[in-house]
């Protein structure tokens, strides 16, 4: 007896719904992985912002003041000009820290009604927003 062997395979209409299952599983799970992407994002800048605080208490206890907004940021890796008291080897930061976008910190000293006020303006670079666009401050 002779079986005849018939090659077995997908028919077009199995493969769409394969598809389509798949697009559908793709927008359910895709916003919620983006979502939770974005918030890491916003606690990384977070945990930015605070090592940055840190070596201004650190660049404070030393001088006697934490560095002005034309100094910036930069006056805790480099030496600036007038500093007094003894540089730590390697500066305060071992350099100047973004934000979790690639962005550089607004560094403001004084600011309106603390002794500095450091921003980062979120996932857009720009002041304002809601969401993960929402500034984040020091």
């Amino acid at each position: 007896m002779r079986h005849r062997m018939t090659r077995g395979g997908f028919t077009l209409m199995e493969i769409m719904v394969v598809v389509i299952i798949i697009g559908v599983l793709a927008a359910i799970v895709v916003p919620q992985y983006v979502r939770h992407a974005e918030r890491a994002k916003v606690e990384a800048t977070k945990a930015q912002i605070k090592i940055i605080e840190d070596a201004l208490s650190e660049y404070k206890l030393d001088t006697g003041k934490f560095p002005t907004t034309s100094q910036g940021l930069v006056a805790l890796v480099k030496k600036p000009a007038g500093y007094s008291g003894d540089w730590p080897r390697g500066g305060y930061l071992p350099e100047v820290p973004g934000d979790a976008w690639g962005n550089d910190f607004v560094y403001v000293s004084p600011a309106s009604d603390k002794d500095y006020q450091i921003i980062s303006y979120g996932a857009d670079g720009e002041q304002g927003g809601e969401d993960e666009y929402a500034d984040i401050k020091s």
